[in-house]
């Protein structure tokens, strides 16, 4: 029963897939304004098909009905409620289905924003687009990556449940779903990319329309990123957060892509120029959202985070080149059309700043492509195993991320155009100053190496500049109001969200390369082997080992090693990490236990299980400043929502705080002192980006 219920929503949701594009592609050659608008609808049959499947599949996992391959193999009686629930994703074919339950849920909100274009061929050109992309996935689910195939022969009394590290911690309920939406959510800017090109309409009205759509799956990407790291940190037991594995580098690489993309629209939307790039930025993001779910789900590499294996490869790749050749045969033959009006005046402008930015996202992009994908072509060729490992991209990001702080602080204060040497030094001095500042300060507390300390000397030079950025603002706001600072702050923000918000995730970011400096250049780990209440000190740390607890549940057996942890008077408590093992499982999984302080953590893991002897091997790390690189994802999130929040307008005449100071000139140049608005006195510019 629920397994012909999801085939029927499989085989639903590509029948809908592919009348919707042949009614669309005859609305748009007969010029048939009622097909067109009967076309749309088909988006939304896409997302209902994809309801019934995956409601199909809840509902056998709830009622563990082991009759269904998948579940059989990713469900067992003993799995918890939550885990039952996202077993839906804990493998290839579920992953599959939530894919066609987010695109569906994106295509759907694309026909209805544009309910009221949808004789447009721009719009109907999109969403022929998003159903050849919503057909492919239907295809993979009725071909090789069906959710719904029967057990073959008897049928099992229990499953064998998710992997281990799937149900392990509840991380795992929200960060696969994050990423999908920031994956999935990347086939909306492609999709009027895609049509952009085909009707000729490249200008930048296809940037206004999915501007806002590229910003919410970067956000959720961002979000996918962070909590993976985090789930990296606290299940796995290594005591890092990011070690450039295939599959964490999958996730990074349309990021980077993304990220490219948010800040060179600014350019074409103010100066008309980079089309071509950003349309090649947006193709290239698409595509590789593709190759992430190639090197995830098809099983040719080797990771921690790659959870099945299957024959979907070939298909994935063949989709992947069909879209690299439509994207880039698209703009080859508009080519000559796309040359944009506007050029460089100065290699000190903004547009120069934001044009080296991307360069520098484009340089970063391809040193971790290289390093991802280099040893997989080296195997296909030749049949040798090769390994790029940490050394490899840390040597080749650290200086791009060190670029990428500066123009951080030095993009945001260039006025647009040119301007004079004396204008650059006077709003970038206090920043300077802060930075040469924390250098000082970096270098009196026993920081070493010049990486970290320029990071650090970076950080505080993008930190001044945002901050002085919100202090003019604030002030022209207060010469017109008399508000409080912080009311003035509070106001600005609302006034021009783009701008700010933007700002709020350039100090998230900077938070979170103070936090990658410190972790990974000053971290320390140490072994101790301790009998029943024998202590050790690390890092100035009283480490004291009590003894043992061992908890059974159907799902798992659990060993505690109880660690009481000191310093000098202060006592942190006991803390548990543990060794977990599962029935279906050879291997145990461990869970650490982690002190966190504002500077830094103390991560406990068991080396060796207590269960043995009466001794235990316990692995202590002290890795600083953890909490402001978690603390900078938190605020890029924050930045990222208050960007996307609709900008405050009153109505002129109705509020002091609506009128301009007497005799404040605007600045030609969009400079940060201008005045923006009716509704703001603020720092001008708003095109800096996210």
């Amino acid at each position: 029963m629920k397994g012909v219920l999801g085939v029927i929503g499989i085989a639903l949701g590509t029948s809908v897939a592919a009348l919707g594009i042949v009614v669309l592609l005859a609305g748009v050659v007969k010029h048939d304004d009622r097909l067109l608008r009967r076309g749309r609808w088909f988006l939304f049959g896409v997302l209902g098909a994809a309801v019934i499947a995956v409601g199909a599949m809840e509902w056998a996992l709830l009622t563990h009905d082991f009759s269904l391959r998948y579940v059989a193999d990713n469900n067992a009686r003993a799995t918890p409620m939550l885990f039952t629930i996202t077993g839906l994703w804990a493998a290839l074919e579920g992953s599959i289905l939530l894919w066609a339950l987010i695109l569906g849920g994106y295509l759907s909100f694309v026909a209805y924003k544009f309910r009221k274009r949808a004789t447009d061929p721009l719009v109907a050109w999109a969403e022929i687009t998003g159903l050849v992309v919503a057909l492919f996935f239907f295809a993979l689910m009725l071909g090789p990556a069906n959710p719904f195939k029967a057990v073959s022969g008897t049928i099992p009394i229990d499953g064998q449940g998710p992997n281990p590290l799937l149900q392990n911690n509840p991380i795992m309920a929200f960060h696969p779903p994050m990423l999908y939406l920031g994956y999935v959510g990347m086939t909306v800017p492609f999709m009027f990319a895609i049509a952009g090109l085909v009707t000729g309409r490249f200008g930048e009205g296809w940037l206004t329309e999915t501007r806002r759509s590229t910003l919410i799956a970067w956000g959720f990407l961002t979000a996918g990123i962070a909590l993976g790291a985090w789930w990296s940190y606290e299940v796995l037991g290594w005591g890092g957060y990011w070690a450039w594995d295939p599959v964490e580098n999958a996730s990074l690489l349309p990021w980077l892509t993304a990220t490219a993309f948010i800040h060179s629209v600014i350019v074409q939307e103010r100066r008309g120029m980079l089309r071509v790039w950003n349309l090649s930025l947006v193709v290239a993001t698409f595509c590789l959202t593709i190759l992430g779910t190639f090197l995830t789900r098809s099983g040719i590499v080797n990771s921690v985070h790659a959870f099945s294996t299957s024959d979907i490869g070939p298909w994935l790749l063949a989709f992947l080149g069909v879209c690299c050749v439509v994207g880039v045969g698209l703009i080859a033959w508009r080519g000559d059309q796309l040359r944009a009006p506007g050029r460089i005046d100065s290699p000190v402008s903004r547009e120069a700043a934001f044009l080296a930015n991307n360069l520098l996202f484009a340089g970063f992009a391809f040193v971790v492509l290289l390093g991802t994908c280099f040893p997989l072509v080296a195997e296909a060729f030749q049949g040798k195993q090769l390994s790029v490992g940490g050394p490899y991209f840390d040597r080749m990001t650290t200086p791009i991320g060190l670029a990428l702080l500066f123009l951080m602080a030095v993009a945001p204060a260039l006025p647009w155009r040119a301007t004079s040497g004396e204008v650059v030094r006077s709003r970038l001095l206090v920043p300077a100053w802060f930075g040469g500042l924390c250098i000082v300060l970096a270098l009196l507390i026993g920081a070493r190496g010049l990486f970290p300390v320029a990071a650090f000397g970076l950080a505080g030079f993008a930190f001044g500049g945002i901050f002085r950025q919100f202090w003019v603002g604030a002030r022209a706001r207060r010469k017109v109001t008399g508000e409080a600072f912080p009311v003035a702050w509070f106001r600005i923000i609302r006034g021009n969200p783009r701008l700010y918000g933007g700002l709020i995730v350039h100090a998230g970011v900077v938070l979170l390369a103070v936090g990658l400096a410190a972790s990974q250049s000053y971290g320390e780990r140490h072994e101790l082997r301790l009998s029943r209440n024998q202590s050790a000190v690390v890092a100035g740390y009283k480490v004291t080992y009590l003894g043992r607890d061992q908890i059974t549940t159907d799902q798992k057996t659990v060993i505690d090693a109880r660690v009481r942890l000191q310093r000098g008077s202060t006592d942190y408590g006991v803390f548990k990490p543990s060794i977990s093992s599962f029935p279906n499982s050879s291997e145990g999984v461990g869970t650490p236990s982690v002190h966190t302080g504002l500077f830094q953590d103390v991560y406990l893991t068991v080396v060796s299980s207590p269960q043995a002897s009466k001794t235990v091997t316990i692995a202590v790390a002290v890795n600083p400043m953890m909490l402001w690189l978690w603390s900078g994802a938190v605020l890029m999130g924050l930045g990222t929502v208050i960007a996307l929040t609709p900008r405050s307008r009153r109505v002129l005449g109705r509020d002091p705080v609506e009128r301009p100071a007497a005799g404040a000139p605007p600045d030609p140049d969009g400079g940060e002192d201008a005045v923006v608005g009716p509704a703001d006195v603020a720092v001008a510019g708003e095109e800096v980006p996210v």
